[in-house]
Parts: structure tokens; C-alpha cells; sequence
């Protein structure tokens, strides 16, 4: 599903980004301009199967029945192959490669890094290059508008966090698995974490109590209670799949520590989510320190440069900029859309970000892929 709002018609040749994880679609239609015209997201757990792509990529083709033609250009990133669907992360970059290529003809490319843009046929060779690189995708556009900033984009699952100094993407590791090591990749959001990964141990009332280790309860909850996560962006069913009100999320916070929501007055467990809410945003803002830390020395600009927020979660790198003592600099705003749809650019930024890249000159597919793989290595 996506949220219920007016469709902007996309004109013929128009380039369609493709943000494909592994619990939403996003994409994003620019005109040859490279004017964003709109953007829209679709709820799609690829971890239940290939049918929810499929079905997903026909939404998507009924919102923009221009994005069939073969004139248009689609322009792909993803981070769906990590889904445990899979066999491993080869097979789920060719599996959703093929399914796109199928399904939107020959004009596919799919964004490969350093390595420019991959057809189909390439993606099976050098998948490392096309697995999870839409955090660099957005980063690399980020930085032909701001030099010096930090990039965070927090999302229903994920928060990436990626320096960018002299307009240039000074990220340390490219992989997942690196990018976890550095601090670069923190796996938490502000939609599907189950709060049991958040903290183990949480102040109620008067005293410190362990946390249930079970599902009970995600950060939507938190941010439900909060006010700060818009129903628009909240397209996946509640831990228990019961209702997703101020209420019900109060009930699911409760049984994390052994309660029921009538024990406690609505203020006190509204107190209770700001103490979630503050244990994400620190978690964030310590591999924000440890990411900054590593660059600073060599680019002392990034101590105090703006923080450029994108993605659902981005209320919380705007509290992490007032935090520091930062500006901050929001992604829609950069990407210079139209009102309507600023904030689904910002939400859905890395579908925006490859479609600026491919519309400003998508390259033919590299003939080099097999010896820049050999040159990066095993991931």
C-alpha cells in the first residue's frame, strides 16, 4: 500500500528512480529537466516472497502508466537482496534485477558505485558493486550540493550516516558488513525496530526495570505516542496487528516491561516514549561521534558542518543538530521539488538521488565489470 494522495503525471522519456529495500519500494519520476515531478512509496515485504515485488512494480506502473512506455528510463538502487528470501546477497541481486528488467524492458540501469550503471547481465557478475549502495547513490548527490556535511537518513529500519568533505563522499567502508563496523550503518529506525534492540534496561516511574526481550512493541510505538511519525509513513502492521492509535501503542509499550496500559495515566506513558525516544537518539548520535571523529582530523570543516536529514526518522537528525550545535539542512529542500512532495523526497530520498544521477547523463553499462570487482575484493 501507499499513501492516498494526488498523482502527478509524468511525461514521455521521463527517468523513474527505483529505491528497492527489502520492506518498502520508493521511486521517484523526474522529467529530462531532471525536475522531480513526484514521489511515492509502497509498503513491499520481499522477505514473504517475489510476488510482493511484482505486485509492488504494478502499483507502481498503475500511478505512472508513462513509466511502461519504452521511452522511459528507469534508473535502480537496492537494498532488498540482504531479505533472508534469499540464498545470499548474489542470488538477491539477480533475482530483483531480473524481476525489474522483466517486468520494465530493456531501459533499466541498475546504480553500481564507482563502476557507473549496470544492465541486467551485469548484475550477476558484479553484484558487490549494485548490493546495498543506495546510501551512496544519495550521498553522491548530496555532495555536488552542500561539500562539507554529514548525511543521516533515518529510516523505518535503518539509519546511515555518511561524512561528505570537500564534495566528496569520505565514507570509510562500502559494504554492509564494513559499514556496520565503522559506525556508518546503524541498524535502527524509527518504524519496524522491535524496542527490545533499542535498550535492555529503562527508567519507569521512580525505578530502573529490565526489558522483556520479546516483540511486543516496535519504535513506531514510541513515535506513535510522541507525535512524530506521520500515519503516511507508517505502512506496516503493529507488532501484535492491532490498531496503530496513540492507545494501542501505549498498551504494546506497556507489555515491554511487564504491564498493562491501565496501570499507568496517559503522561506517564507518554514519558515513557520520550525515554525510548532519547536511548534511540543517543545510540545514533554515539556512531555519529565515532563517524565524524574518524574524518575530522583529516577535515577539521566537519566538526561543525550541517547535517543533511532525509529518509521518515529525519525529526531525529534535526533534534541531533540542535543537539551539537549544528545547522541542518533538510533533503527535500536541497532536491528543490515541488511543495507537494518535498517531504516524500526527503522521506524517499535514495529513489530521488538516483534518479537526478541517471538524469544527468546515464551512462551506458561498464565493460570493465569483472576487473573492477577483482579491484575490490570480496565483500
Amino acid at each position: 500500500m501507499s499513501a492516498v494522495r494526488d498523482m502527478v503525471e509524468a511525461p514521455r522519456g521521463a527517468v523513474f528512480g527505483w529505491d528497492v529495500g527489502g520492506a518498502h519500494v520508493k521511486v521517484c519520476a523526474v522529467d529530462a529537466t531532471g525536475a522531480v515531478l513526484d514521489v511515492a512509496q509502497w509498503a513491499c515485504p520481499l522477505w514473504q516472497g517475489l510476488d510482493h515485488l511484482e505486485h509492488t512494480i504494478g502499483l507502481v506502473l498503475e500511478r505512472w502508466p508513462e513509466a511502461a512506455m519504452p521511452a522511459a528510463r528507469h534508473a535502480v538502487t537496492m537494498t532488498g537482496e540482504m531479505v533472508d528470501l534469499f540464498h545470499d546477497r548474489a542470488e538477491g541481486v539477480r533475482e530483483i534485477a531480473g524481476t525489474l528488467a522483466r517486468r520494465l524492458g530493456r531501459n533499466v540501469r541498475f546504480y553500481a558505485n564507482d563502476a557507473g550503471w549496470f544492465t541486467e547481465a551485469q548484475c550477476a557478475v558484479g553484484w558487490r558493486s549494485v548490493a546495498s549502495a543506495n546510501w551512496l547513490a544519495t550521498a553522491r548527490w548530496v555532495a555536488t550540493r552542500v561539500p562539507d556535511a554529514v548525511l543521516v537518513d533515518i529510516g523505518s529500519t535503518t539509519t546511515d550516516i555518511v561524512p561528505i568533505a570537500g564534495g566528496h563522499v569520505a565514507a570509510r567502508a562500502t559494504t554492509d558488513a564494513g559499514r556496520l563496523e565503522t559506525g556508518e550503518l546503524v541498524y535502527q529506525g524509527v518504524v519496524r525496530t522491535p524496542l527490545c534492540c533499542v535498550a535492555h534496561r529503562i527508567e519507569f516511574g521512580d525505578a530502573r526495570v529490565n526489558v522483556m526481550n520479546e516483540w511486543f512493541a516496535t519504535t513506531a510505538d514510541v513515535y506513535r505516542v510522541t507525535g512524530e511519525l506521520e500515519p503516511l509513513y507508517d505502512l506496516h502492521p503493529s507488532a501484535d496487528h492491532g490498531p496503530k492509535t496513540v492507545a494501542a501503542s501505549e498498551a504494546r509499550l506497556a507489555r515491554m516491561i511487564g504491564r498493562d496500559a491501565h496501570e499507568a495515566t496517559h503522561d506517564a506513558w507518554r514519558r515513557f516514549a520520550l525515554q525510548w525516544r532519547e536511548l534511540q537518539l543517543r545510540e545514533i548520535g554515539a556512531n555519529l561521534a565515532r563517524v565524524v571523529a574518524r574524518v575530522v582530523a583529516s577535515q577539521p570543516g566537519l566538526a561543525k558542518a550541517p547535517l543533511v536529514g532525509a529518509g521518515c526518522g529525519r525529526f531525529l537528525v534535526a533534534a541531533l543538530a540542535r543537539d551539537e550545535a549544528r545547522s541542518y539542512i533538510d533533503f527535500g529542500g536541497l532536491a528543490g521539488v515541488p511543495e507537494h512532495c518535498a517531504d516524500w523526497a526527503a522521506t524517499c530520498a535514495p529513489s530521488v538521488a538516483v534518479a537526478l544521477l541517471a538524469s544527468q547523463g546515464m551512462t551506458e553499462a561498464s565493460e570493465n565489470t569483472e576487473e573492477h570487482e577483482r579491484l575490490r575484493g570480496a565483500a
